[in-house]
């Protein structure tokens, strides 16, 4: 095993370190979610606080690391007797991005249980994992169902089994760490609500900090052992002070005074839910027992809630996680002290209360980045016919756009595909490990075979050639490329900030169905792949926002460029189904014959059966309908901006093949 990098030893991330001691000396705070740019010392810090926790005493030959001075009850391995064990280190287990259902919690011998009739039971992750830590790198892009498995089991402490009506029940409790970059994709918010704790990180600016972290690598590289055994003093001190707040922390007294700085400021920060002051209250009497005290006072209450509450704050997908400290301090000071609780002699966020790091970027200090660019009245130009960006108008509810056919894309929540989960539609022979048993079409493949295999008793004889896969339909994410119309007929200032608020409803409706999306803008005499296609739905809604406008109309090189992208995509990602959703009036400029230049390139886009859908950005009293005729170019359909929305009157097709065969119908 390799020496892992002393956590002493990583410079700076101040509450990074912090946030991962805090939940080492209470687990109840509920785990750590990592945010942050590539490159920032996440993995090494997560890594290296293992070595630092204490060691465990396990009953011996458990496979779930019971307790012997309180063995699990209901351990699949026990029952165990009370009393001697033995003492091995904490464990880090790792989840992998691409890790099975089964791998996670555990699996179960399918073909035993039937025919034996015994829980014959792999332990999975969960397991493993039992008083230690578990972490999940780049957490954002594991599937959906596995990150609700992991935070229920992270919320139960335990963890079910049930295939057929085969149940198991192991106890799985846990350090619960995850890091994740942004700028590859979001987490659900009633995900992030189930980690405890968040930390934004980023890479220091100060050059001195800089070279300090590139000496200690190389280093570290040069000679991991040594450069171990230099940091060990250290490291020992370290683990000593966990052990010692572990021990304290059951006197630590939450008095009502701190209690009320907690919900008064849940309250002033309009978190949803109870779950933050719960984790506030369990995190600042972790940091007064860290910090060697027996009470709360209001500078742990002002820790807590900047550990606590950035991720839980965020109103919707693309505000930007973080607190306004100053808000923050006049909470603390408005509900500070009481008859039983004095906050100390500093006040709130003073005495010996490790203040926010001020030396990087904080999490929510840029949520209004949103150009101010013609506030005025007037949109400003440049010497190009260039127009400064506007802001978009509000989002909406928008209709739900769907690719036709059945997919076996990414799972998602927008067209119907084959997927592991959703509702059984068939059986058929597994092609590798059985995951999902068709019970009812095992039992009817192994019912004509009782006699010829000697069957005497009551139960069923099962071979592996009898058992059926269970083949399930549910939803598939997709992606979603955007050929946004950035020319001058787009421009009027009302025009175009009702087409960016159409087109950021529909990029939140992509983040809620777990798309993929890309943005291609075309204006002047060319198209820009805005942003190449990507999961963070947050970097499309910042492109969108300070999108320019003005020149010609290339409305063929769009739909070119879309065209492009599509096909690099379909090499990286076959699976993934695309749906091009083009934002213009249908005008066209430039060249000779523009519109039927369009009118070609739209051609090629159907032969290939891209799903298209044409929003038609078209105003006025006179109505030219070449939107209209793009989307029967495209083989899609065209929609107005308020046909878009969720409750409109006029209807839209949910499905586009069924709009397409309407379209063919009427030509």
């Amino acid at each position: 095993m390799s020496t892992p990098f002393p956590f002493t030893a990583v410079v700076g991330q101040d509450d990074l370190r912090l946030a991962l001691l805090l939940n080492a000396v209470s687990p109840a705070v509920g785990g750590v979610l990592v945010r942050g740019e590539k490159g920032t010392a996440k993995s090494t810090a997560v890594r290296a606080l293992s070595a630092l926790l204490p060691e465990v005493d396990v009953v011996p030959g458990c496979r779930f690391s019971c307790d012997p001075a309180a063995p699990d009850p209901r351990c699949p391995d026990g029952p165990h007797e009370a009393g001697g064990g033995t003492r091995r280190p904490a464990r880090m287990v790792e989840l992998p991005v691409g890790a099975s259902e089964d791998r996670l919690v555990g699996a179960l011998d399918i073909e035993r249980a039937l025919a034996e009739g015994v829980k014959a039971f792999e332990p999975g992750l969960l397991a493993d994992a039992h008083r230690g830590i578990l972490y999940v790198d780049e957490v954002n892009l594991l599937h959906d169902h596995l990150v609700d498995l992991l935070l229920d089991a992270a919320a139960m402490g335990a963890s079910y089994v049930e295939r057929e009506g085969v149940s198991v029940r192991h106890a799985a409790r846990f350090l619960l760490v995850g890091t994740m970059n942004p700028e590859e994709g979001e987490l659900r918010p009633q995900l992030l609500d189930r980690f405890g704790l968040t930390v934004e990180v980023s890479a220091s600016r100060e050059p001195d900090q800089r070279v300090e972290v590139v000496r200690r690598r190389l280093a570290y590289d040069d000679d991991p052992e040594g450069f171990a055994a230099r940091w060990a003093e250290e490291e020992a001190a370290v683990r000593a002070r966990i052990v010692a707040a572990r021990e304290l922390l059951p006197s630590v007294r939450l008095g009502d005074g701190a209690l009320r700085q907690i919900a008064a400021t849940c309250a002033a920060f309009e978190v949803d839910g109870m779950r933050a002051d719960i984790v506030m209250a369990r995190t600042a009497t972790a940091l007064a027992a860290w910090a060697g005290r027996t009470d709360v006072l209001a500078e742990d209450v002002r820790q807590a809630a900047l550990l606590a509450l950035p991720h839980r704050r965020r109103r919707n997908p693309f505000d930007a996680p973080g607190l306004d400290e100053d808000r923050l301090d006049e909470t603390l000071e408005q509900f500070g002290g009481s008859d039983d609780d004095d906050p100390g002699p500093d006040g709130p966020g003073g005495g010996g209360g490790r203040p926010a790091p001020d030396d990087g970027p904080q999490a929510g200090g840029d949520t209004a980045a949103r150009p101010e660019a013609g506030e005025s009245g007037q949109p400003q130009s440049s010497g190009s016919g260039e127009q400064q960006a506007v802001r978009s108008g509000e989002p909406f509810r928008a209709k739900v756009l769907t690719v036709p056919g059945l997919g076996d894309g990414a799972a998602g929540r927008r067209s119907r595909a084959r997927t592991e989960h959703g509702r059984t539609t068939g059986a058929r022979r597994p092609r590798g490990a059985l995951t999902k048993l068709h019970l009812a079409a095992t039992v009817q493949a192994a019912a004509p075979h009782q006699r010829a295999r000697g069957r005497s008793g009551p139960g069923l004889v099962v071979r592996r050639d009898d058992l059926r896969q269970a083949t399930r339909e549910g939803r598939e994410g997709n992606l979603v490329l955007f050929v946004v119309d950035a020319s001058g007929s787009m421009a009027a200032r009302q025009r175009m900030s009702a087409v960016k608020g159409a087109v950021l409803s529909l990029l939140l409706d992509a983040y809620q169905r777990r798309d993929k999306v890309g943005l291609v803008t075309f204006r002047g005499s060319a198209a820009d792949v805005a942003l190449p296609p990507t999961s963070s739905v947050d970097a499309a809604a910042a492109r969108l926002e300070s999108l320019p406008t003005g020149g010609r109309t290339p409305l063929a090189a769009g739909l070119l460029k879309a065209h492009d992208v599509l096909r690099v995509e379909r090499l990286r990602d076959p699976a993934r189904r695309a749906l091009v959703v083009v934002v213009t009036d249908g005008r066209a400029t430039g060249g000779t014959d523009p519109v039927a230049l369009a009118g070609r390139a739209a051609g090629l886009l159907a032969a290939e059966g891209v799903a298209a859908v044409v929003v038609d950005c078209e105003s006025g009293p006179v109505r030219l309908g070449l939107a209209g005729r793009l989307a029967e170019e495209l083989g899609g359909t065209a929609v107005t901006l308020d046909e878009l929305r969720a409750d409109s009157i006029a209807g839209l097709v949910r499905d586009v093949q069924g709009t397409q065969r309407t379209t063919r119908r009427a030509a």
